[in-house]
């Protein structure tokens, strides 16, 4: 971990007064909660939405810290804390984990994408794990401040890092990179994610794009080939570019062999002459994709198809799909962390490989902007062909249920909250059902799995 010395250096511009008892003093980790603080740990006091870090700058130290960063330096702290003061914390923690990143030799990986980067990133470090030490973005740690946080856990022991980046809005990808100088960058899609932020799909194409245009021209970008916005990013780039997908143009392609629903995908990865079969515990056919860009990330490394087909098939990928035991023997498929078009259709295709009666509870899906009745109606039009019994909740739920009903769908109830479908569908479930429980976040749909599953 970085030593005072280091942050010195590193925040030297930003730096109002430092007090620096111990030259070359070590810390061992750097914590930006009090409430998570390690003994010998640097205390970074960061803005928060609610309540600034600078309050709670004692409650660090009687946890432990030996350092601080703040704006402000508390009359009462301890001479022995080593101090740093700076107009702004956010600007020095990406400033202080570019510098630490400089001082290690590793090859960075960025992933970006509207959905599966999480499942995405997991895979790529599985794969790169087979040969190299990895140090990887944990959970989803992919903003200003977490990937900064990832890039400060570098030791010299580490050869490979893989990190997530996520976005809102235009430039925030392309600090990212400023920050982590990525030499490899996987795009894995462009979908309507953000788009009442951004406004179009090229907006957020664009946004992505920030990512292959800041590799060093001996880099590589690896593109989904199949994806109409991602594609063109060849252009965009000084990179080698590999295209990943199922169509000829791809360099890297895979041909699924056959699905078995939530036990995983067979496929054939192929690049060039040579080809291997893999069998990953990865449920639904979309993950196809997730599992081709992290093999395209491993070729583009050195490794051998055969190579990557086993790390591929030994992958341990925590998914945010969970699998639960529901009223009468029932299973409850609860995809509540989240939602776009892109994923509700994706989940919606699983649920469908699935044995038995099928059945979904739907909300709403956030920022969309103008794609908003249109992303809910395909979505309708989808769960028409996939279930045998329709649940929807909230104003643009409703947009799915008569999407629905338009296409044909036999069954399906508008409900008008979480208690009555908690309720509702207890009393529907029974021995062999899949029901499949998904919304955006604001939804909080996981209060109904709960419901269901206590």
């Amino acid at each position: 971990m970085p030593t005072t010395q280091d942050i010195t250096s590193a925040l030297d511009p930003l730096l109002v007064v430092v007090h620096r008892p111990i030259e070359r003093q070590a810390f061992s980790g750097v914590a930006i909660d009090s409430r998570q603080v390690q003994p010998g740990d640097l205390f970074i006091a960061l803005p928060g939405e609610h309540r600034h870090g600078q309050e709670f700058i004692a409650d660090a130290v009687s946890r432990g810290a030996t350092g601080v960063i703040a704006q402000l330096q508390p009359p009462d702290l301890p001479k022995e804390i080593a101090f740093f003061e700076v107009d702004d914390t956010l600007a020095a923690l990406q400033r202080l984990a570019a510098y630490w990143r400089g001082k290690h030799r590793v090859k960075v990986v960025g992933i970006t994408g509207s959905v599966g980067k999480t499942t995405c990133k997991e895979l790529t470090a599985a794969v790169l794990s087979s040969g190299h030490r990895v140090l990887k973005s944990e959970a989803n740690l992919n903003t200003e401040i977490g990937l900064p946080l990832t890039l400060l856990q570098l030791t010299p022991e580490h050869e490979r890092v893989v990190l997530e980046m996520g976005m809102y809005g235009l430039g925030e990808i392309r600090l990212l990179c400023e920050i982590a100088r990525p030499q490899m960058g996987v795009i894995t899609n462009v979908g309507p994610i953000h788009l009442e932020r951004l406004g179009t799909l090229k907006a957020i194409a664009d946004a992505k794009a920030e990512l292959v245009e800041s590799l060093p021209s001996d880099g590589w970008a690896i593109l989904n080939g199949d994806d109409p916005l991602v594609a063109p990013m060849t252009e965009r780039t000084t990179a080698h570019v590999v295209l990943f997908g199922e169509s000829p143009q791809c360099s890297v392609r895979g041909a699924v062999l056959s699905t078995s629903g939530l036990e995983g995908i067979s496929f054939r990865l192929t690049c060039g002459n040579e080809s291997a079969d893999v069998s990953a515990p990865l449920p639904g056919r979309h993950n196809l994709y997730n599992a081709l860009a992290a093999a395209a990330v491993g070729l583009a490394d050195g490794l051998s198809v055969e190579a990557v087909a086993a790390a591929l098939a030994a992958a341990d990928v925590p998914l945010r799909l969970r699998t639960l035991t529901g009223p009468r023997d029932s299973t409850i498929l609860d995809d509540t962390y989240n939602a776009s078009p892109t994923s509700m259709l994706a989940a919606l295709d699983l649920l469908a490989e699935l044995p038995g009666r099928r059945l979904a509870l739907l909300g709403d899906m956030m920022e969309l902007g103008s794609f908003e009745e249109e992303g809910h109606r395909l979505v309708g039009e989808r769960a028409a062909r996939t279930t045998n019994v329709l649940y929807t909740l909230g104003e643009r739920g409703r947009i799915i249920g008569e999407a629905a009903q338009a296409a044909g769908h036999p069954e399906v109830h508008f409900l008008p909250s979480k208690e009555k479908a908690a309720a509702a569908i207890r009393e529907t479930l029974s021995e062999g059902d899949h029901l499949l429980v998904k919304a955006s976040r604001v939804m909080a749909l996981e209060t109904v799995v709960e419901e269901l599953t206590g």
